[in-house]
């Protein structure tokens, strides 16, 4: 009843979620779109981001027709799947998809809207835009959430009911097959915010370098080429890929939690006396959606506090959001205590006042977690704090002293998110189990308190997205404004939008960072859980090819026992003991053959462990995953390496797509010189069509290293150089996605803290050289950085997918290596 009861409330919030999102959009299509001039350009800023997702989308196809011709291959000929991971792995890549395409929609047609109502008042234009991002925030926790909710409802309702008791499946079964799903989501995040991230930086430095460097224009001058391709890729890569990006952090967050809550109620030791253990399981597993569902409806009600007034101050306008935020989060923490009382098991020593389990304030550790990493944000990156205002100054002694200490502040800016995440871990894993940090059977409880963490911090998911999806609207806006030749005080207005987008767009991708590091640890355990899984699917393949009863070997440190009753796979440890002629004996038996009960006896019987029954320390000592095993420090740097090669690789190709757009618009000014007079409208469609073939040729193979890395470590180096590639790319990838993302806001904040008029103003050496500055942060803050957590929770979904194939394919299960 009470599954019923959650899937029920969890599938109405995910469509009352998609039914606001949609009256948002319905109440933004109704506001004034501006003058002829105005709707003329954001007509041409549509038409170039519908153009550039459409070509993005069939490359995209291609690549997602050969993996899911792969993962059939697997599923259906190796064995080392679920059958219903291809269709997962499509299904989860089209939600992904619409997720940004909805938003991207929503985002040009509100930029005129935003600015017309700019015109008014600040509100007004505060409003349209931060409506408009609302649907952005609303449609990927709305998709996010139903995606999961029907995928349940099949594989715990309709598959036993088409195929019979025979066709049932356990919880573990569901919940691990569940957690492949985020494959999909992944991948297709990956190469929209690469894609996207690489059309809309080759365009902003083409734009800015020789616009406004070489030509001292304007900010989106109607005179510079790369204008409309400006605009263009602030909606392919801020809006579209940013949409994808966080629809898959929320729906792997969500599926770890619940992969994690299955694993922890299956350990002894978790139940009071006469405790269900399927009902346990069950209600672990729901209780992540339960929290998600009770995120929609905080995420509304908190939207509508956002309003603010005339005044201009970065502070009145963050402080207008913040209030939303804040009743969100509030909102949450009651709803978490709540819930966590209803549907989690009462574990002995785990309550607070006899009452609340501490589950509860795991969520709660995530939640503010996320608070504290956005509030770090604002003040290393908004112009009005110390860090970026002194950045400002440094621009007056050039390009190189900006530069030097953008990365510098960049760099120093990591310790605070580092602490905070560290602290979270630990504070999550100790409230869920009680503080046992030693009982080995309460080990998944705490990695499944991580796991909620990260649920947490992304409950409030639907208004915090809309702070960031609001900022590309607003930059829009501000260009649409100065293309049309607007009164002055609605560019001032813009620019105030246009500034708080930058601190909040960079407090969004701290706290998609942050949650990335949190979903990626909880990743990292329920890989375990694949392999689990693996091994499952290893015995039972054998024993329906094997004849007879009785135990049959796969390799020398796995075997089945085959019985009326089933088949039951076992780890051999690798510390057990043996005389010499057990160990001939035991290593003359070929894999698949019976294995006489002598022998077992002898020579294994206390040093083997079930599969199934198998805690998260038994198979980490299986693999010998420690930092003296080679294959484990080799898969570490591995994980270190991929991070920055992953980023040069990002940077290199904004770089070689920059250099064709800065061609491009110096031959414009140079063959037609009345483009600079203004009396000739310049070529805006041609650098949209460099902008476009430039990613589409350079976003496939940052892409595939993603994809391509977590199989290659795990078939040479097995298991264990994949628990280390993991945790390598997770720890550097953290770090240097923090540094890339605030750095990049500390510049593009500076180069407006100073056309505000500080230092000399616009047009000044000091304007140019922070220009410069914004310039080398663009690709920091919209390509590299914010492409890395996506990087790192792609490794851990695609490691976790073809876990069954590591675990029976890899050098080291063929015993070569």
């Amino acid at each position: 009843m009470d599954a019923i009861l959650v899937w029920l409330v969890a599938t109405g919030a995910s469509v009352l979620a998609l039914t606001w999102a949609r009256r948002f959009h319905l109440q933004m299509m109704k506001a004034d779109e501006g003058t002829d001039e105005m709707r003329a350009i954001a007509e041409s800023v549509r038409t170039g981001a519908a153009a550039y997702l459409h070509q993005q989308n069939k490359v995209v196809a291609i690549v997602f027709l050969v993996v899911t011709a792969l993962l059939a291959v697997a599923a259906v000929g190796l064995k080392v799947l679920s059958v219903f991971t291809p269709i997962a792995f499509l299904t989860g890549g089209l939600f992904s998809g619409l997720c940004g395409w909805i938003g991207m929609r929503t985002a040009t047609q509100a930029s005129s809207r935003t600015a017309a109502g700019a015109r008014v008042s600040l509100n007004d234009g505060l409003q349209v835009a931060f409506r408009s991002g609302a649907v952005m925030g609303l449609t990927v926790v709305g998709m996010g959430l139903l995606y999961l909710c029907i995928w349940f409802a099949v594989l715990y309702w309709l598959v036993p009911m088409v195929g019979g008791a025979d066709a049932e499946l356990s919880l573990h079964q569901i919940s691990v097959t569940m957690l492949t799903f985020g494959m999909g989501a992944s991948a297709q995040a990956l190469f929209a915010r690469v894609g996207g991230g690489i059309f809309t930086k080759a365009a902003d430095v083409g734009a800015d370098l020789v616009g406004k460097v070489e030509q001292s224009l304007a900010e989106d001058s109607p005179r510079n080429p790369a204008t409309i391709a400006d605009n263009v890729g602030d909606n392919v890569g801020d809006v579209a890929g940013m949409g994808a990006d966080l629809y898959e952090s929320y729906t792997g967050s969500v599926l770890a939690a619940a992969a994690l809550g299955v694993a922890a109620m299956s350990q002894d030791g978790m139940l009071p006396e006469g405790g269900d253990v399927a009902s346990a399981q069950l209600h672990a597993m729901l209780l992540p959606l339960a929290i998600a569902a009770m995120g929609i409806l905080c995420s509304i009600a908190g939207i509508y506090a956002v309003k603010t007034g005339d005044s201009l101050s970065q502070k009145a306008l963050l402080h207008a959001l913040a209030r939303g935020i804040n009743r969100s989060s509030l909102f949450v923490v009651v709803g978490a205590i709540a819930l966590s009382i209803w549907l989690m098991p009462k574990v002995p020593g785990t309550l607070f006042f006899g009452l609340v389990p501490g589950i509860a304030i795991s969520v709660i550790v995530g939640l503010m977690a996320g608070w504290a990493i956005g509030w770090w944000t604002e003040r290393v990156t908004s112009d009005e704090y110390a860090t970026t205002q002194h950045l400002a100054g440094e621009a007056e002694t050039g390009s190189a002293t900006i530069i030097i200490g953008g990365v510098a502040d960049g760099m120093l800016s990591v310790w605070f998110p580092v602490l905070v995440v560290s602290a979270a871990m630990f504070l999550a894993f100790g409230f869920a189990n009680g503080g046992e940090f030693n009982d080995l059977n309460r080990f998944s409880l705490g990695l499944y308190g991580v796991g909620l963490a990260a649920v947490g911090m992304l409950s409030t998911l639907g208004i915090t997205l809309a702070t960031d999806a609001y900022g590309p609207i607003a930059d829009n806006a501000g260009g649409n404004a100065e293309m049309a030749g607007l009164e002055p005080v609605v560019r001032e207005r813009t620019d105030a939008l246009d500034s708080l987008g930058n601190t909040t767009a960079a407090t969004g991708k701290g706290f998609a960072i942050g949650s990335a590091a949190l979903t990626a640890l909880a990743l990292l355990a329920a890989y375990v859980e694949g392999v689990r899984d693996g091994f499952d699917r290893w015995g039972m393949d054998v024993a329906s090819e094997v004849s007879g009863e009785g135990h049959f070997k796969l390799n020398n440190n796995l075997m089945i026992e085959k019985t009326p009753e089933g088949t039951q796979t076992f780890l051999i440890m690798p510390t057990r003991s043996e005389t010499p002629q057990q160990r001939a004996t035991w290593h003359a038996i070929a894999g698949g053959e019976g294995i006489d009960e002598n022998v077992v006896i002898t020579a294994i019987e206390g040093d083997r462990v079930e599969v199934t029954k198998a805690t998260l320390q038994d198979f980490l000592h299986y693999y010998d995953t420690t930092l003296m095993n080679p294959r484990v420090l080799v898969g570490i740097f591995l994980g270190a390496m991929s991070t920055f090669l992953f980023c040069a690789m990002t940077m290199k190709s904004v770089g070689r797509a920059a250099q064709g757009m800065v061609v491009e618009v110096r031959r414009q000014f140079v063959d037609n010189p009345g483009i600079l007079e203004g009396t000739v409208t310049p070529d805006y469609q041609r650098p949209i069509e460099i902008s476009t073939k430039a990613a589409q040729r350079e976003m496939i193979l940052p892409s595939l290293l993603g994809l391509l890395l977590p199989i290659v470590v795990g078939l040479l180096l097995g298991v264990g150089g994949v628990l280390g590639l993991l945790t390598g790319c997770l720890t550097s990838g953290f770090c240097l996605a923090v540094f890339m993302a605030n750095s990049g806001g500390m510049w593009d904040n500076a180069k407006k803290y100073i056309e505000a008029g500080h230092h000399g103003g616009k047009g000044s050496l000091a304007h140019k050289a922070a220009v410069v500055g914004d310039t080398v942060g663009d690709p920091f803050k919209d390509t590299s950085g914010p492409s890395l957590n996506i990087l790192i929770k792609l490794m851990s979904m695609v490691s976790v997918v073809v876990a069954g194939l590591i675990v029976r394919y890899s050098l080291v299960a063929l015993e070569i290596f």
